[in-house]
């Protein structure tokens, strides 16, 4: 087995660009990094030094201006936009720090939706599976509810039952407790240590350095390059 199928996420010599007036704006500056399966990654630095288009490499949100991004064995930053969502809604699930639930679906509808599109099983098999999913996260007696009528923190639950209906075998979280109380942080952690401990990789973006320290890898971002990279 060779370097780049061991590997689920494998980022080579990645820079990222944007154009600010007559410059440019280096946002990530040849970042190299590696995700084994089955790693519980937490994604540090202060605003502005690239966390969230660290994220945006690896899920195909946004492209590098140089470099390559590797997942599952996949040159994903050489895509279609076409192929991309495609292979975004089979192998990443994502969690946002606003949960962007569709407001006018209830949450099984919402949790539904992904298989919807992925053409995953019969209508019958992905309603049992999204049932399912949101029993996992403690919804099962709110699914018929729309987001407005519930909690942030069951919100949050939901978002991450809809990352989780693809089976992706890649959770990527942007500030996932950014919006939620200590208590229901806390929560959320534990489910995802779960996940992990199941066999799931998930990379999370925090501000929270408490949190980032429960996990067992640090990676802290400053002026666009990993200045760590390791256990607290």
């Amino acid at each position: 087995m060779n370097d780049q199928d061991q590997n689920l996420v494998n980022l080579r010599e990645i820079y990222k660009e944007f154009p600010s007036g007559d410059r440019k704006i280096t946002v990530l500056n040849g970042i190299d990094l590696k995700i084994n399966p089955g790693e519980f990654v937490a994604v540090v630095g202060a605003s502005g030094n690239g966390k969230s288009t660290l994220l945006n490499m690896i899920t195909g949100i946004d492209r590098p201006t140089s470099g390559e991004v590797i997942v599952d064995g996949e040159l994903i930053s050489r895509m279609s936009e076409e192929q991309l969502a495609n292979w975004r809604g089979e192998k990443i699930g994502i969690v946002f720090q606003f949960f962007q639930l569709l407001p006018a679906l209830n949450l099984l509808q919402n949790v539904i939706l992904p298989m919807d599109f992925a053409g995953i099983g019969s209508k019958k098999e992905r309603r049992e599976r999204a049932e399912h999913l949101l029993d996992l996260v403690g919804l099962s007696d709110q699914m018929g509810k729309l987001p407005s009528q519930v909690s942030g923190g069951q919100q949050q639950r939901a978002a991450i039952a809809r990352a989780l209906s693809n089976d992706p075998p890649l959770l990527v979280a942007d500030e996932p407790t950014g919006n939620l109380d200590a208590s229901t942080s806390s929560d959320v952690f534990q489910f995802f240590s779960r996940l992990v401990n199941e066999g799931k990789t998930l990379i999370m973006v925090t501000h929270d350095e408490d949190l980032a320290c429960q996990v067992p890898r640090r990676i802290e971002i400053a002026n666009g390059e990993i200045v760590f990279d390791g256990k607290c």
